[in-house]
């Protein structure tokens, strides 16, 4: 089992931690990850764009010569594709770009990056982040006091305002709930940053 070490709010080390095997210790699957982040993307795409077609640009309407005998091309309508101010040929409308992955798939890339993060020693896990007022500046110096530079992903065990709120204001920082964690948050991270109590309540969920 990996052995992580617990840290408080000042760095100092508190005690140990052992992370189960069967999330936080298997070989990490690439090719799962890179599914996963592919489908958080796509699901996040809004999907509005919009062109218009020649039947919804304005204008157009009676046909700009007789077929015959002008010498020009064959026309019909002003507002062809071909026209300026014509309408778009094949352009994009707005769609829905989401799909949804089978769920042992999505737990085997939450698993795998977890892992990856344990492996290359970015995975820290505080003994609580205890806020009873809304303190950026108690977070940002906990984050440095552990080592938590760069863009870090913090994940409570209760959907504490205080926290959520004062991390918020932290540029590179995120905080999540240990059962809202995404693959592509994880990978997204350099380092993440795992409550104790959240640990134990993800492994609950996902053992």
């Amino acid at each position: 089992m990996p052995n992580v070490a617990v840290l408080d709010m000042t760095g100092k080390k508190v005690g140990d931690i052992e992370l189960k095997d069967s999330i936080f210790g298997i070989e990490p699957n690439a090719v799962v990850m890179h599914m996963a982040v592919v489908n958080y993307l796509a699901n996040q795409r809004q999907g509005t764009q919009s062109t218009l077609t020649r039947t919804e640009v304005s204008g157009g309407g009676r046909k700009p010569w007789r077929q015959k005998g002008t010498g020009h091309a064959r026309q019909g309508s002003t507002r062809a594709p071909q026209w300026r101010h014509g309408g778009v040929a094949l352009g994009p409308k707005p769609r829905d770009y989401s799909y949804s992955l089978n769920r042992k798939v999505r737990q085997l890339a939450l698993k795998s990056a977890l892992s990856d993060k344990v492996q290359g020693e970015a995975l820290i896990v505080l003994d609580e982040l205890k806020l009873d007022a809304y303190k950026t500046k108690t977070v940002v110096d906990c984050l440095a006091a552990i080592g938590a530079t760069g863009k870090t992903l913090i994940v409570l065990d209760n959907n504490n305002p205080f926290a959520v709120k004062s991390i918020a204001n932290i540029k590179g920082a995120k905080a999540t709930q240990y059962n809202t964690l995404s693959t592509y948050d994880i990978i997204n991270a350099d380092k993440v940053v795992f409550v104790k109590g959240a640990v134990e309540k993800f492994e609950e969920v996902y053992a």
